[in-house]
C-alpha cells in the first residue's frame, strides 16, 4: 500500500504575490482529506491526535509554541482580532486551529493519505488568516512535499507574508505523484520567527485529485439546474465539455445522488447522458461525471468529479380555498387560499384576482357560485375551489311604523320575515326577543327590531308615541281677608281643555289663572279634559276668607249700655286668638286666650281708672300681631 504523509509547518512574515498560481486549474475530485477540526457546543474543541503536531495544546489563549482548537478568537489574546470565527461554511459550531508560532520552525499539522495513484496530479489547499490586530511579524508558510523524504517541488511553494486584516485566504499547490510512489509527506514550515506576532488560524485543509476542466450543462436549458413538477414526464440531455489532452486514456462514469450520496449509473460511461423522467416523483436529483486516467476511474482517490447537474422535482402545492360564508346580501365576501407563493383566482361574473385572500364588497346574489384558485409554488401549480352562497335579502315588515297610546296603556307590536327577533331598547316591552311583544313605554320611544334568519338580518323601526293623560293642578290652598282679590295658580298638561267650577266670584272660569274675589270660604275645582282621548283630571283649591279686622281705640264702660266694652268683632271668627292689654307701666291688666271675650275695663272685678292702655292681638299664623293703644273713658 502506498501512502501520502501530509505535514504542515507554518512560518510568518512575507507576502507571496504568486500564492494562487499553483492551485488546480481544472476540476477536483472528492476530498481525500478534508480537515475541518470538528464542531461542538463548547468554546474549545478536543486536541489533535498524537503525531499530528509538535505544538502544545491548551484550552486558553495559546502562547508561543502553543495551539488551541476553538470556535472564535473572542475573549482570547487582546492583541488579536476578536471577531474571527471558523471558516467552514454553514457551520456556526465549527472549530478552527489557532496557532501562536514558536521562535523556531516546527510541524504543527501532519496526516497520512492512503491509496493514491502514481503519475497523478493532486491539489493540497488550506485556508489561513493572520489574526493580529496591529502590525507585527507576519505569518509566511512554506509548503514542502516529499516522496520517501525526497522533495518533489523543485521550487518550494510559499504563501509570502500574510498581511493583517486580509481575512481568510485559500492557499493551494499542485504536484504530480512519481511513478515510484512511496510515502509522500507535505510539510508547512514556519519561515518567520515567533515572538512579536506570527499568530494565525487554519481551517478546511483539503486534499483532492486534480484533472482536466469539466463543464457540465443541461442541454435543454443551457444551465446546471432544471425544475420539474411531480407527476410530469420529460427528457433531459446532460452533456459535458472536457479539456482535451490531459489524460492519455480518459475514462468516464456518470453518477446520481437521489438523497443518499452519489452512486454509479451502470453502463453510463460516455461524456453525455439522457435522463427520462416519467410521472416524476418529488425529490432532488443530482448528476455528475467522473473522469480519470484509464483504470484509475475505479479508484475514488485518483479521479475527478464535475460539478453537479440538479434536476429538482417539486411537489405539487397543496392548494386550499375557503370562504367565510354563507353570506347575506350586502356583506363582504372573504376568500382565503393557502399552500403556495402566488395565487390566481377566477369566479362568477368574470371575477379575477391575484391576491392570496381577496375580498368582494357589497355581496349580491349574482356573486354566488364557485371560485377557483390556482396556487403556485416552485413553478408548480394546483387548483382548489370553494363555493360561495349568498342569501336573498330578508323581506321584513312590522304591523305599524308609528302608533300612539295614552299614558299607562299598551300596544302590541308585530314583526315578521325571519326566525329570530330582537327589539331594542327593551324598556317597556313584555319580551324583547318575541316577534309580537307588548309595548307599554312611559315616554315616547322608537324601537328598533332586528330580524334574523341564519346569518342574515335586517332592521326596522317602530315609534310608540305616549300621549300624557290630562293633568290638572289647582295650586296650593290660599287665605285672604274679606274684600281682597286672589289669583288662582292653575296648571294643566298640554293638549287639554280646562274649566274652573263654580264660576262664582271668578273673573273668567275659562282662564287658567282667573282672579277670585269670594266674600266667604269657597272651594274651586279645576277640570282638565284630554284633547287626545286620554284620561281626564281635576284638582281642588280651598280659599279661606277671613273677616276684615277692625280694632276700636276708645270705649266708655259707664253702664249706659253704649260702648261699654272693648270689642273686636272679627276675633269671633278665630278659634284661639290671644288678646293682651297692659297699662302704661307694662303691667298686664287683661288677657283673653281661646274664644275672644270683650273687655269691660275691669281687672280682677274692679274698675280700672280711665287712661291710655296698650293692646296686642294675635289672631293666627296668617296674620301679623296687631298692636296699638286704646283710650278707656269713664
Amino acid at each position: 500500500m502506498r501512502y501520502l504523509v501530509f505535514s504542515l509547518i507554518i512560518s510568518v512574515n512575507l507576502f507571496y504575490n504568486g500564492r494562487l498560481a499553483a492551485q488546480c486549474s481544472g476540476t477536483l475530485g472528492d476530498p481525500i482529506k478534508n480537515e475541518k477540526f470538528g464542531s461542538g457546543t463548547g468554546i474549545f474543541g478536543p486536541s489533535l491526535a498524537n503525531g499530528i503536531t509538535n505544538y502544545s495544546y491548551v484550552t486558553a489563549s495559546p502562547n508561543d509554541g502553543q495551539y488551541t482548537i476553538a470556535k472564535t478568537t473572542s475573549g482570547l489574546n487582546q492583541g488579536w482580532i476578536q471577531n474571527i470565527v471558523n471558516h467552514t461554511p454553514n457551520d456556526p459550531n465549527g472549530y478552527m486551529m489557532i496557532v501562536n508560532a514558536s521562535n523556531s520552525p516546527g510541524i504543527f499539522y501532519q496526516t497520512i493519505v492512503q491509496d493514491l495513484c502514481p503519475n497523478t496530479t493532486y491539489e493540497f489547499s488550506a485556508w489561513i488568516i493572520n489574526i493580529l490586530r496591529n502590525p507585527g511579524i507576519k505569518p509566511n508558510v512554506k509548503f514542502t512535499i516529499e516522496n520517501d523524504g525526497v522533495e518533489l517541488l523543485q521550487i518550494p511553494f510559499e504563501t509570502g507574508d500574510i498581511a493583517e486584516n486580509s481575512g481568510w485566504i485559500r492557499y493551494a499547490t499542485t504536484f504530480v505523484t512519481p511513478s515510484n510512489l512511496g510515502t509522500i509527506t507535505l510539510k508547512m514550515t514556519n519561515k518567520n520567527p515567533g515572538g512579536n506576532g506570527n499568530d494565525l488560524a487554519l481551517d478546511d485543509i483539503a486534499f483532492s485529485a486534480c484533472g482536466p476542466s469539466i463543464i457540465p450543462t443541461i442541454a435543454n436549458n443551457l444551465s446546471t439546474k432544471a425544475n420539474l413538477c411531480a407527476g410530469e414526464s420529460q427528457v433531459f440531455n446532460l452533456k459535458t465539455e472536457i479539456t482535451a489532452g490531459v489524460y492519455q486514456n480518459p475514462k468516464y462514469q456518470w453518477q446520481v445522488n437521489s438523497g443518499n450520496g452519489f452512486v454509479d449509473l451502470p453502463g453510463e460511461k460516455a461524456t453525455a447522458l439522457t435522463i427520462n423522467f416519467v410521472n416524476a416523483s418529488p425529490g432532488n436529483y443530482q448528476y455528475r461525471l467522473l473522469a480519470a486516467e484509464g483504470a484509475n476511474i475505479n479508484s475514488p482517490n485518483c479521479r475527478i468529479a464535475s460539478g453537479p447537474l440538479t434536476i429538482e422535482v417539486n411537489s405539487l402545492p397543496i392548494a386550499r380555498a375557503e370562504n367565510s360564508g354563507p353570506f347575506c346580501t350586502g356583506n363582504t365576501i372573504q376568500l382565503t387560499a393557502s399552500g403556495g407563493t402566488s395565487y390566481s383566482w377566477t369566479g362568477p361574473n368574470g371575477f379575477t384576482s391575484t391576491a392570496q385572500n381577496p375580498t368582494l364588497t357589497n355581496a349580491t346574489k349574482t356573486m354566488e357560485g364557485e371560485y377557483t384558485v390556482t396556487v403556485m409554488a416552485s413553478g408548480c401549480s394546483s387548483n382548489a375551489s370553494t363555493n360561495v352562497q349568498v342569501s336573498d335579502p330578508l323581506q321584513i315588515s312590522t304591523n305599524v311604523q308609528t302608533v300612539s297610546i295614552c299614558e299607562g296603556k299598551s300596544v302590541q307590536l308585530t314583526a315578521s320575515g325571519g326566525t329570530e327577533y330582537l327589539w331594542q331598547p327593551a324598556n317597556g316591552l313584555s319580551d324583547p326577543n318575541s316577534a309580537n311583544p307588548v309595548a307599554a313605554p312611559t315616554e315616547t320611544t322608537t324601537y328598533t327590531v332586528k330580524v334574523s334568519q341564519g346569518l342574515c338580518s335586517e332592521t326596522a323601526q317602530v315609534t310608540v308615541n305616549v300621549n300624557k293623560n290630562a293633568m290638572a293642578d289647582a295650586g296650593a290652598d290660599q287665605k285672604i281677608v274679606n274684600g281682597q282679590k286672589i289669583t288662582l295658580n292653575g296648571k294643566v298638561s298640554s293638549d287639554v281643555t280646562y274649566l274652573w267650577t263654580p264660576a262664582d266670584y271668578l273673573d273668567d272660569p275659562a282662564k287658567l289663572n282667573p282672579v277670585a274675589t269670594p266674600p266667604h270660604d269657597i272651594t274651586y275645582t279645576l277640570h282638565a279634559s284630554s284633547n287626545l282621548g286620554c284620561s281626564s283630571s281635576s284638582d281642588e283649591v280651598n280659599i279661606t276668607v277671613y273677616p276684615k279686622v277692625v280694632i276700636p281705640n276708645t270705649f266708655s264702660p259707664n253702664g249706659d249700655n253704649v260702648n261699654d266694652t272693648w270689642n273686636i268683632p272679627a276675633a269671633a271668627s278665630f278659634p284661639n286668638p290671644v288678646v293682651k292689654i297692659i297699662n302704661r307701666y307694662g303691667s298686664l291688666v287683661y288677657q283673653s286666650t281661646g274664644p275672644f271675650k270683650p273687655w269691660d275695663g275691669k281687672m280682677n272685678g274692679k274698675d280700672l281708672p280711665p287712661g291710655v292702655y296698650y293692646y296686642s292681638v294675635y289672631l293666627n299664623e296668617d296674620f301679623q300681631t296687631y298692636t296699638g293703644w286704646l283710650m278707656l273713658v269713664r
